[in-house]
């Protein structure tokens, strides 16, 4: 909304700081408008990301979520609100970050760099989506396939999840999903910065591999379905990265060269 106000002149360094401090409230202000959007519709959030738990409790009526604090439930759709509200506003958050670099940006910096800002929820949402109807179908099966019915001899087995520790998972691997998949995009900037080179990635191949599985046991829960579906869909990313970082290098040699002419 602001940004076709932005030109190239130079600011001092206190009109920098009001810069910053306007870009810092319009992004405050977005995500608080969020939150109370996101908290008003919690129990719709929170009844969207328990459906591939509750899918597989169908038919049994019993199946529950539980809490043992009197402040958990809410806390928990504090939580939900807050990182609703951040997926809400961050559109809007990447826009005022932009907004405020781009007077120190040439104009061909700011049209390279919109493409980028463009990629960036996509390729969040492509993750996000990733996990949520391909990983989590496939993780809670597992995890449910450690329940076993009771007998005179023994106890049964059966899961009764926190409802923070549940939608806490739930958060984190979609979070950890979405960050990943930013690696292409993160690998073009480097790229055009000259940081990086096509030449050097696929040198690296060996170790990225190794990486990316270290990254994703860490990031997902100790089940080998998790860590594969982060970890492949990581190293096809990173493969996406090396196109991408020849196709920069080539649109580079091709304007070095037009300069030289």
């Amino acid at each position: 909304m602001v940004i076709k106000d932005i030109d190239d002149r130079k600011m001092p360094l206190v009109e920098h700081l009001v810069e910053l401090r306007r870009r810092l409230m319009y992004s405050l202000v977005a995500m608080a408008i969020a939150f109370v959007g996101c908290y008003i519709v919690s129990e719709q959030i929170y009844d969207f990301l328990v459906r591939p738990l509750a899918a597989l409790y169908e038919g049994e009526p019993n199946r529950r979520l539980i809490y043992t604090a009197l402040h958990e439930a809410f806390f928990t759709y504090l939580k939900l609100s807050f990182f609703g509200a951040l997926a809400i506003a961050f559109p809007i958050i990447a826009g005022q970050i932009y907004a405020f670099a781009a007077p120190g940006l040439y104009r061909k910096e700011k049209t390279a760099f919109l493409p980028f800002l463009i990629a960036t929820p996509i390729l969040f949402i492509a993750g996000a989506a990733l996990v949520y109807y391909v990983i989590f179908p496939l993780a809670w099966s597992f995890f449910l396939s450690f329940e076993r019915a009771g007998s005179e001899e023994a106890l049964a087995i059966q899961l009764e999840a926190k409802v923070n520790e549940y939608l806490s998972l739930v958060i984190k691997l979609m979070f950890a999903f979405g960050l990943s998949f930013q690696l292409p995009v993160a690998i073009t900037l480097l790229a055009r910065a000259g940081l990086v080179s096509s030449t050097t990635l696929k040198a690296k191949r060996k170790y990225a591999i190794v990486i990316t599985f270290l990254v994703a046991a860490f990031l997902t829960p100790p089940d080998l379905i998790s860590q594969i579906g982060l970890g492949i869909p990581i190293l096809v990313l990173y493969e996406i990265s090396i196109i991408a970082a020849k196709m920069v290098e080539k649109k580079r040699a091709q304007r070095e060269e037009a300069e030289s002419v």
